[in-house]
């Protein structure tokens, strides 16, 4: 293998995979984003790589030349992307070109901005008989968009919506879905998540364009829309239902009330 596209995770150095620390440690050529990419990430090694570069000002023709020449050299490259780099990675072209030149590569996965911010704000992004629909999408900008594929198709759903790089139109984004969701619909706003720095505001699609501008968040910033942000009225997941059969659970009475004590004298097998 030549060629690893590792997912660094959203900031936070621990927010690592191991096997993207372990791919990171047997590389001499660590490709960065360094607008995205925490140095803390990369620092560990910088002593046994031949060469560190911070591609946040390269072309997309200058970071395959320096791939070409580690490949040429018979060395490993690392090509570090912020979050999932499957995920607004713009690794597709990437990966397009060292196919065409036979140039072996792996994706390694990484925490999303999604995931890091729904555990920092404490929220399932999907409740029972709430939503059970995350769309991850961004607004329409300099990359076009199908029809399909903007922002009110999306609201149609009622899916809980995950909008990245959008908070510079927010304004726009609150018009396109209060039809969908209505005015109390929650909102949080994090503003890079999981970074020393991470910072966010909560509130709904009538008072949060004026929250976010009072922030003055502008880049690296994730919109999370939807009712499951607020809601106190779900129902609890079939998951753990004692009265819903699973093959690794033999389906339990309604009327039957098992007690801890009776949980733990007479555990349920599996497998």
């Amino acid at each position: 293998m030549t060629v690893y596209f590792i997912g660094a995770g959203p900031g936070d150095p621990e927010l690592i995979t191991v096997k993207a620390l372990n791919r990171l440690a047997e590389c001499q050529v660590i490709l960065y984003a360094g607008s995205l990419v925490p140095k803390a990430i990369i620092a560990p090694y910088e002593d046994q790589a031949r060469l560190v570069m911070d591609t946040a000002s390269m072309a997309l023709p200058e970071i395959i030349e320096q791939i070409i020449i580690a490949h040429t050299k018979g060395e490993k490259v690392a090509r570090v992307h912020s979050g999932d780099p499957s995920v607004y990675g713009a690794i597709g072209e990437q990966i397009r070109l060292l196919e065409a030149m036979d140039i072996p590569y792996e994706v390694i996965p990484g925490v999303t901005a999604v995931s890091a911010s729904a555990a920092w704000l404490g929220k399932e992004l999907t409740l029972s008989g709430v939503s059970q629909t995350i769309i991850m999408t961004r607004y329409e900008g300099k990359t076009p968009f199908p029809e399909r594929e903007r922002l009110p198709a999306l609201a149609a759903s009622g899916a809980t919506l995950a909008i990245h790089l959008g908070v510079t139109r927010i304004h726009k984004i609150v018009e396109e879905l209060i039809p969908f969701y209505g005015e109390d619909c929650p909102v949080c706003v994090c503003y890079r998540t999981s970074w020393p720095d991470q910072d966010k505001v909560t509130g709904t699609l009538k008072d949060i364009v004026q929250k976010v501008r009072e922030k003055k968040f502008t880049r690296t910033t994730l919109i999370l829309v939807g009712h499951v942000l607020g809601s106190k009225d779900f129902d609890d997941s079939f998951l753990y239902d004692e009265s819903q059969a699973h093959i690794y659970r033999p389906k339990v009475k309604k009327d039957t009330k098992r007690t801890v004590d009776d949980a733990r004298a007479h555990p349920v097998k599996s497998g």
